[in-house]
C-alpha cells in the first residue's frame, strides 16, 4: 500500500527540495555544536554521537528490511534523529544508553506510527524523555574535567551567580550539544540562510519564554537571570532544531505562532515551578501533542464558506 500514488486535482506545487537535501543541511547546521561538544568533553562525546547515529540508522534499516518496506535510510532522517539524540545526552552516559534511545526513537516513535512524516512527536526528544524517566541518575550526571557539578540552570534555580560568557561560549557542563550557545546559533544561521526554517516558531518561542520569566520568574528584569535562562538548558538547541521539526509542528502560519507561544509558556512553567531546572524537552513533547488541535483552530477558512447568507 505504501507504494501507491495519490491522485489529486490541480494545482500542484512542486519544490526542488528533497528530504535528503533538507536532512543533510540539518546535519551541516548541527556540526558546530557537535564538533564543540567533542572538543569540550573529549572522546566520550564522540563515541556517544557515533553510537547514537549508528543505532538509529541500523534500527531503521533492519525494521524496514524485516517488514519488506522501502529502505529509507538514504534520506538521512534517521541520522539526524541519532545526532539530535546524542546532542541531548551527557557525555558520561555508557554506550548502551544511546543504543536504547536510538531503538526507541526509530522503532517506537517513528516506524510503528508509519515512518517519516507520520510520527506524532519528535523522535529524538521522545527518546530523551524516555531515557530521563528510565535512567534518571545517568541522564543527569553532568561531569566536566572529571568534576561532577550542577548545571548553570540548577545554580540559577538555587539563587547562585552564573558566568554568562562561559554559558555563551560553552565553558560549562551540560549535554553534549547544549553547552555552547554560540555553536548552536551558528548552526541556526545556516538553517535560516538555507531557507530550511524561519524565525516564526523559534522567535515566538524565545520571546514568550522571556516574557513568562520576566513576569513570573521572581527576579524581575535582572539581565543576568534572564540571559542565564536564555542561554541554559538546551533552550537554543530546542528552539531552532527541534521545535521546528516539519512533521511535528503546525502547517498554518498562525498555528506556528500559537505553537511557539505554548512552548515558551510551558518551558517557563517547568523551569519556574517544576522540580527540574530545564523543561525544554517536555515542553516540546507536550506541544507536539497539541499540534492537531492547534491546526484545527487556526486552519484558514475556505473561500466562499462561512460568510453571511443573504
Amino acid at each position: 500500500m505504501s507504494g501507491l500514488l495519490n491522485v489529486s486535482s490541480n494545482p500542484h506545487i512542486r519544490s526542488h527540495d528533497t528530504t535528503s537535501r533538507i536532512m543533510l543541511l540539518v546535519v551541516l547546521a548541527l556540526l558546530p555544536a557537535s564538533v564543540f561538544g567533542v572538543y569540550h568533553f573529549g572522546i566520550n562525546a564522540l563515541v556517544t554521537i557515533l553510537v547514537s547515529v549508528t543505532s538509529c540508522v541500523l534500527t531503521e534499516y533492519v525494521y524496514e528490511k524485516l517488514m519488506h518496506r522501502n529502505i529509507t535510510v538514504g534520506d538521512f532522517s534517521a541520522a539526524v534523529t541519532g545526532l539530535l539524540l546524542a546532542l541531548n545526552l551527557p557525555a558520561t552516559v555508557p554506550w548502551w544508553i544511546p543504543v536504547i534511545g536510538g531503538v526507541f526513537a526509530i522503532l517506537v516513535v517513528k516506524q510503528l506510527f508509519g515512518g517519516i512524516g507520520q510520527n506524532f512527536m519528535n523522535p529524538a526528544l521522545g527518546a530523551r524523555c524516555f531515557l530521563l524517566i528510565s535512567f534518571a541518575g545517568r541522564m543527569t550526571d553532568f561531569t566536566y574535567d572529571g568534576i561532577s557539578g550542577a548545571t548553570p540552570l540548577t545554580a540559577l534555580k538555587m539563587g547562585e551567580p552564573v558566568n554568562l560568557m562561559d554559558m555563551f561560549l560553552g565553558n560549562k557542563t551540560g549535554s553534549i550539544g547544549e553547552v555552547s550557545v554560540l555553536a548552536v546559533l551558528i548552526g541556526a544561521v545556516i538553517l535560516l540562510l538555507a531557507g530550511v526554517i524561519d524565525l516564526r516558531i523559534p522567535g515566538t518561542y524565545l520571546l514568550s519564554f522571556l516574557f513568562f520569566i520576566l513576569v513570573f520568574g521572581g527576579h524581575g528584569a535582572d539581565p543576568e537571570y534572564l540571559l542565564g535562562q536564555l542561554f541554559g538548558g538546551g533552550l537554543m538547541l530546542g528552539a531552532f532544531f527541534m521545535a521546528t521539526d516539519y512533521v511535528t509542528t503546525p502547517i498554518t502560519k498562525h498555528g506556528q505562532l500559537v505553537y511557539g507561544c505554548i512552548l515558551g509558556i510551558l518551558t517557563g512553567i517547568f523551569r519556574v515551578y517544576g522540580n527540574s531546572a530545564a523543561g525544554v524537552s517536555y515542553a516540546i513533547i507536550f506541544g507536539n501533542l497539541l499540534v492537531p488541535l492547534i491546526e484545527k483552530m487556526t486552519l484558514p477558512r475556505a473561500f466562499g464558506k462561512g460568510g453571511k447568507k443573504a
